[in-house]
């Protein structure tokens, strides 16, 4: 299959719109695209250092992988899932927790040419059942158990109602299935793997509401991205990466995530929980340089480290993204935990942003960062997508050599989420400062309009978590008959906080000078907020729950 530039734009197979011939063309001459795919860069690197510890999966027991032995597992496990008919360009969804067997899967698929769709340990029969329905998925791959959840169940419900689904494979005991360990084999010789510019995997959209879209992702653009996420975090074979978020999911997977530590001959630990009494030991036993967490999370590690009778002095960096990251809690992160911080904004969709170890402390607590790339293109536009004054809040779009160009089969989404002239429309609200970096006020479709008045959530936040009494706070709207839409604000107070009446929220947020639309209406104390699948607050589930409760 022809991989000139004027060949990316029409290739079979993709199901999506991509790159114009002359960006490609672009792409590759700038050197952003060089012709990688992520199964021969694994092979590279077991080839360069093959005794070098690639993967530390500590639960039940402590597993080390070298590069060489991570590399043969993905051999031996690619030629099992293509003796049982599994083969290039299949789609295969992967609903697997972070242990050893996520990577060895994923890699082995990437040797295929198999596409990953990649699922998180959280979802159940209604997102599974679309996605193996969906992309008409040959396999389904789970563990036994998960969080006191028994996937194998879900399984068989799922392989009931899906015809084309031909296998479930079981990481663990498989019941009615297949031992993922009973697949591997010896290779009867190399496989017909990808083209760099043929699709890697398919990702999931960000949305909290309904099913997620799909997002379909090459291997050079992606393999981008990773390298321009290592330059500009540092990573290189020293990093220690601890994988703290769902491994599946785009921020620790390339940002830098554990690809970045991957590419750079670094070493992957996997974590199988996220609260600082399982993450902290293995910040001190594996001796982490480097992860990556959500802001409500960072939150809990900030309120914990100080408590903690854990060593953390080998963290180098904490890199907070997925959702805004307010100033005010960010202030607290580089203290707490004695390393430095690193915003990232960014979507699976493509574009990133990060701060830089060069910027001023004021850049890297107040904003979320600049593009990887000088070819990341940005436009902030009002609602009738022209473009707004330099400084001024509006719409961000952007088009790049990483940013998805179309979803995949989704032709019914292209208008409303590309223009033209390809540029993606991310659905949140930025505003760029005079260094490039950009500041995230909040989603445009979670904004609140207040009688007419739109108030950003993500502003009201940042205000009340400048109460020394607060932990975090989440604000939504609740519908009103004569406002059309009221602000309500759940708020979580810290541990050792004396009781708060919501009078004194609001005054605090009055007495910092803002307009007095943007005082909240309504104060509710809550212990803890619904979350998505990946640890963001899931402002769907806290609106719900306003709207099932009596006016306070």
């Amino acid at each position: 299959m022809s991989t000139e530039a004027g060949a990316l734009a029409t290739t079979p197979g993709l199901d999506s719109p991509t790159w114009p011939a002359e960006f490609a063309a672009r792409y590759r001459a700038a050197g952003h695209w060089r012709g990688e795919t992520l199964g021969r860069m694994l092979r590279e690197r077991a080839a360069a250092h093959p005794d070098r510890t690639a993967l530390v999966d500590p639960a039940p027991e402590r597993r080390t992988w070298t590069y060489r032995e991570l590399d043969e597992r993905a051999d031996r496990l690619a030629a099992g899932f293509a003796a049982r008919g599994i083969a290039k360009g299949d789609r295969v969804v992967v609903q697997l927790p972070n242990t050893g067997e996520f990577l060895e899967v994923v890699f082995a698929l990437f040797r295929i040419g198999a596409l990953p769709v990649y699922a998180l340990p959280a979802h159940r029969a209604t997102e599974i059942g679309y996605f193996c329905s969906f992309t008409g998925a040959v396999a389904y791959i789970v563990p036994d158990r998960h969080a006191g959840f028994d996937h194998r169940t879900l399984a068989s419900h799922i392989k009931a109602r899906t015809p084309g689904l031909r296998h479930v494979f079981v990481a663990g005991d498989p019941g009615a299935h297949t031992a993922l360990s009973d697949v591997p084999r010896d290779p009867a010789g190399p496989l017909d793997g990808p083209e760099p510019h043929e699709l890697a995997f398919l990702q999931l959209s960000g949305g909290t509401t309904g099913v997620p879209k799909l997002i379909p992702r090459t291997h050079d653009d992606y393999l981008y991205s990773v390298r321009g996420s290592n330059e500009i975090c540092g990573v290189d074979a020293a990093t220690r990466y601890l994988v703290v978020l769902p491994a599946a999911h785009n921020f620790p997977m390339s940002s830098p995530g554990w690809l970045g530590a991957l590419y750079a001959g670094g070493t992957v630990v996997l974590c199988p929980g996220t609260d600082p009494a399982t993450a902290f030991p293995l910040i001190e036993r594996e001796r982490i340089t480097l992860t990556g967490l959500v802001p409500p999370l960072a939150l809990v590690w900030t309120q914990a480290a100080p408590e903690t009778a854990c060593d953390l002095s080998s963290l180098e960096a904490v890199l907070v993204g997925g959702a805004k990251y307010s100033e005010a809690a960010a202030r607290r992160l580089e203290p707490a935990l004695g390393c430095r911080l690193q915003q990232v904004f960014g979507m699976a969709e493509g574009l990133v942003n990060y701060t830089r170890f060069d910027d001023d402390p004021e850049t890297v607590v107040t904003t979320q960062g600049r593009p990887i790339s000088p070819d990341d293109e940005i436009r902030i536009v009002d609602d009738a997508g022209r473009e707004v004054a330099e400084g001024a809040f509006g719409q961000l779009l952007t088009r790049g050599p990483y940013t998805i160009r179309g979803y995949w089969r989704a032709p019914e989404h292209q208008a409303a989420a590309f223009t033209e002239d390809g540029f993606y429309r991310t659905g949140d609200i930025v505003r760029r400062t005079p260094t490039g970096h950009l500041v995230v006020e909040g989603r445009a479709k979670d904004q609140i309009n207040r009688g007419g008045e739109k108030v950003a959530p993500e502003e009201v936040e940042n205000i009340i978590l400048g109460h020394p009494s607060v932990h975090d706070v989440s604000v939504v709207a609740v519908d009103d008959d004569y406002l059309g839409e009221r602000t309500l604000a759940y708020v979580i107070l810290r541990a050792d906080a004396a009781p708060l009446k919501p009078a004194a929220v609001k005054r605090f947020v009055r007495e910092q000078g803002v307009a007095a639309y943007k005082v909240p209406d309504l104060v509710q104390f809550v212990d803890a907020f619904p979350q998505t699948g990946i640890g963001k607050v899931s402002k769907k589930g806290l609106r719900s729950a306003a709207a099932a409760t009596e006016q306070l």
